[in-house]
């Protein structure tokens, strides 16, 4: 399965799909097993010790791992989230960005299992992991 979008057509296709997150992702990369995306951190991101969410961490790799679905998947794409564990190994710096690796470790008909990464800009050692697995409805 061949990708049906380039990042610029799939940022755009996002953006309007869900306009209340066009500010806070950049997609750095797509291929037919991977995704590179970056979270833009800024203030609605941290939490008390200049850190940042838990939450703020789900979304970048749900969001992450939803892109390379999207993009071998097209417009019609209906996949839902049905589990995410993550480990958070490091604390994040509330000073740069993060950003997340994703790699699709399968991808059938039903059913995507993905992994991620996330990384502080700069920093060699990723900060938490993720197992993903999303529901592709018929």
């Amino acid at each position: 399965m061949s990708l049906r979008f380039t990042i610029q057509e799939l940022s755009e296709y996002v953006e309007e799909i869900f306009p209340q997150i066009k500010d806070d992702f950049e997609i750095l990369e797509i291929s037919e097993q991977a995704s590179r995306v970056r979270l833009k951190v800024n203030f609605k991101h941290l939490r008390p010790g200049n850190t940042v969410s838990g939450p703020s961490i789900f979304s970048l790799v749900d969001c992450t791992a939803y892109m390379v679905i999207l993009a071998k998947l097209g417009k019609e794409a209906l996949a839902v989230t049905t589990n995410c564990s993550i480990d958070f190994m490091r604390k994040p710096s509330g000073e740069t960005d993060l950003i997340a690796k994703c790699e699709i470790l399968k991808f059938g008909k039903s059913l995507v299992v993905a992994d991620a990464k996330v990384y502080s800009e700069g920093m060699e050692k990723p900060v938490a992991r993720a197992a993903l697995t999303y529901s592709i409805p018929p």
